[in-house]
């Protein structure tokens, strides 16, 4: 009476097979096609961090060819360069909420008048920290007067923060806006029409060397990111070694344990 059952399970338990193994195999393609998408990423963001260390290993541009570079942002793009001119100190900028070592404080900007030009271009100069009590207070900074050489690398403008709701008395003005030093983001464009310098608005630098002038200088890498994907590729290579580690339990060694059972029954 019992020799019937195998017969009509037969072919339900056949589609079953199937029908997982089609989905086996269509989240193991998915899950191995991401993972080596984040690997791919992890390769790109590597191959630009080199380039960055290739460029930042290159002698200073000297101020001539500095002078002679018509998309800095994307030919010279982190290379040191040395320049001669004049700090225009009264248009001094702090970006606050900046962060060096974990600590919050001020990006002190300046524009820099490069000489034998009518061209400025915008330094990040260094660091302050913040003071706790009254956040207008600001740490003193030396700016040297008269003619200066600068030691600095090309850099983008300076990055943006988000900016919530309004400003409150006392609070940084967005965006470069008023006549406050102390601003929470600086876009170059609006800058320059503000102060009316001839300012450079598609890249600024970023001084090096030691701390001086009451500034610290141990600028943040670019957050490129490639751990993140490493983690993300691993994730997605251990997902799909748990699909096929349940496909093969449950279609192979459950069943063979089942049959098992049954015989010894």
């Amino acid at each position: 009476m019992n020799t019937d059952i195998p017969v009509a399970a037969s072919p339900a338990r056949r589609s079953y097979f199937w029908v997982v193994t089609l989905v086996a195999v269509i989240a193991l393609a998915g899950t191995v096609s991401l993972g080596r998408w984040q690997l791919s990423r992890a390769a790109q963001k590597e191959a630009i961090q080199a380039e960055i260390d290739a460029q930042k290993s290159l002698p200073p541009l000297e101020q001539a060819e500095f002078m002679a570079l018509d998309d800095a942002s994307s030919s010279a793009l982190h290379r040191p360069v040395r320049l001669r001119g004049l700090w225009l100190a009264p248009h001094t900028v702090y970006l606050d909420n900046r962060q060096m070592h974990g600590i919050p404080g001020f990006y002190v900007l300046t524009p820099f008048a490069i000489e034998g030009s009518n061209q400025t271009v915008m330094v990040q100069r260094g660091w302050i920290q913040r003071n706790f009590t009254d956040r207008t207070q600001l740490q003193p900074v030396v700016t040297p007067s008269g003619l200066v050489e600068v030691t600095a690398s090309i850099a983008p403008p300076p990055a943006r923060l988000l900016e919530l709701g309004k400003s409150e008395p006392g609070a940084p003005m967005p965006d470069g806006a008023g006549s406050s030093p102390i601003r929470q983001n600086l876009e170059l464009e609006a800058f320059r029409t503000e102060t009316g310098l001839p300012l450079r608005t598609d890249i600024s630098l970023q001084q090096t060397g030691e701390a001086s002038e009451g500034l610290q200088r141990d600028w943040p890498a670019p957050a490129l990111g490639v751990e993140k994907h490493y983690g993300y590729a691993f994730q997605w290579f251990g997902l799909s070694a748990l699909v096929l580690i349940l496909y093969v339990w449950f279609q192979f060694i459950a069943p063979y344990r089942r049959s098992r059972l049954a015989r010894r029954g």
